[in-house]
């Protein structure tokens, strides 16, 4: 229950209430920090007590008003209001929450928000001892079943722990692109042309009075691989995870470019090259200025055709655009921009993770201006699309998707 604030006698426990519901807030994900509770605490003091009819409700819009920053974090915060403030069984509440999880069974979608809340809550109140058990537990219980629907369950619905062991298993995922012909020769003992270099060489080597010669065949490359990665408040819990996905391709091959996008374009190529996947994720937050923003998809686009396409877009390169195509301009000047990026690169793949959707139609202005220019539209949610992209991405590329289908 809410406490009934007195002049004096209960001002220490608004206190310390409002910061054990921070903490549960701050555990479940979202970024309430010191200040906030401070502000909290002054603005419910001026608010008053909850002697009216409306009290809980001022209590509650006063709390979001301060604590929230965004508008996607309020489905989280009304749950945890409505059970660490109004019900006094608590466990119970969130015991059923985790049933349906438990035996399998795909939860609701009003459910699901509560996953990382449910997690929080049990975290903070269980020991150490029981952690531990907990743990070892689950470690247990981690059988081929377990990963399976690991790795069908959709990103923004995981738990913390699910969201821990499903970067560890995108670790081991790997982008094998095909190998592309160059002009450049190698040396070879079967090929079917004369290295003349590597054959004036060798005759230098014996005086000129033999000239071997030397035999070359073309090179065979993995082609460079460009990514732009949308940013913004809808693909928050898809970017973080796709970034990981990308800090294992980074340190597996060469030429790799990794650009984000929300309201600005990002190179983060070299902060995702370092080996610790917890140092460059540190790194790559730290460069990013517009995380969980808007989106300006045409602008961005068309300052890394300006910018960076030439530097990065050679020898046959291949790109991925991560973006759920919302855009708040409206498309506008998207479709030249995307015409442009599709002529400068090998094929262009657009990931969605909107198409996780069956009835997902083009309708928004920004993906009707996108789908004529791209290759492939596959979606990106979870493992199993990860997979499933690169086994896509393997084999040899048919030709463009037909964009009338979508329309």
């Amino acid at each position: 229950m809410l406490p009934q604030l007195e002049p004096a006698a209960t001002r220490g426990k608004l206190s310390e209430n409002v910061m054990h519901f921070a903490r549960l807030l701050r555990a479940a994900g979202l970024r309430v920090g010191p200040d906030r509770v401070i502000d909290c605490v002054k603005a419910l003091e001026i608010a008053g007590t909850l002697s009216s009819s409306h009290g809980r409700e001022d209590w509650y819009w006063t709390m979001s008003s301060v604590l929230l920053s965004r508008e996607e974090q309020r489905p989280v915060f009304d749950q945890a209001f409505r059970l660490f403030w109004r019900d006094p069984k608590l466990t119970e509440k969130m015991m059923q929450m985790l049933l349906p999880k438990t035996y399998g069974r795909t939860p609701k979608p009003e459910e699901q928000q509560s996953q990382r809340l449910t997690d929080a809550l049990f975290g903070q109140n269980k020991p150490e001892n029981e952690r531990e058990e907990q743990k070892v537990e689950l470690d247990a219980r981690l059988t081929f079943s377990s990963r399976e629907l690991l790795q069908r369950m959709d990103f923004d619905t995981m738990s913390a722990a699910e969201l821990a062991e499903a970067k560890k298993m995108m670790r081991e995922l790997r982008l094998p692109l095909p190998m592309v012909r160059t002009r450049r020769q190698a040396p070879h003992r079967r090929g079917a042309r004369v290295h003349l270099r590597a054959t004036m060489r060798e005759s230098l080597r014996e005086g000129g009075d033999i000239i071997p010669l030397v035999r070359a065949r073309p090179q065979y490359v993995h082609p460079p691989l460009v990514v732009l990665c949308d940013i913004s408040g809808s693909m928050n819990p898809y970017a973080r995870m796709f970034l990981h996905f990308l800090h294992a391709i980074t340190n597996d091959r060469d030429r790799v470019h990794t650009f984000v996008f929300g309201t600005r374009l990002t190179n983060v190529t070299r902060q995702l090259r370092h080996r610790d996947v917890d140092v460059a994720m540190a790194r790559v937050a730290d460069a990013i200025k517009d995380w969980s923003g808007g989106t300006r998809i045409g602008v961005c686009l068309r300052e890394f055709n300006w910018r960076w396409a030439r530097r990065v877009l050679g020898q046959n390169a291949c790109v991925l655009l991560v973006s759920d195509g919302l855009d708040r301009e409206a498309g506008e000047g998207l479709a030249e921009e995307m015409e442009r990026l599709a002529m400068s690169s090998r094929y262009l793949v657009w990931l969605n993770p909107l198409l996780r959707y069956e009835r997902f139609e083009a309708k928004p202005a920004g993906v009707r201006a996108m789908l004529p220019h791209v290759d492939l539209f596959l979606p990106v949610h979870n493992l199993k699309s990860l997979v499933e992209l690169a086994h896509t991405l393997s084999r040899p590329l048919a030709r463009p998707m037909e964009a009338s289908a979508w329309k």
